[in-house]
């Protein structure tokens, strides 16, 4: 887990764009298994669903950021 998450903290941007390409891979294959749209609207619903992901994750890498940078400050070493 260790290894998981220094890699996630050296790679940052990498992580969120293999995340949101993941994402609109599968929401493509979900709606076009699911619903009958265009495949114009199918795209567009599957970048949209994964630009809230990217947000989500964007959010939480902020949150990690803090709390991993407050740590560091209480830690004299």
């Amino acid at each position: 887990m260790e290894a998981l998450q220094s890699w996630v903290s050296e790679h940052k941007l990498t992580s969120i764009g293999t995340l949101w390409a993941s994402a609109v891979g599968a929401s493509l294959v979900y709606s076009t298994r699911r619903t009958a749209l265009k495949p114009s609207l199918r795209l567009i619903h599957a970048r949209m669903h994964a630009q809230a992901l990217t947000l989500a994750v964007l959010s939480g890498a902020a949150v990690y950021h803090y709390y991993e940078k407050r740590a560091g400050e209480k830690s004299p070493e």
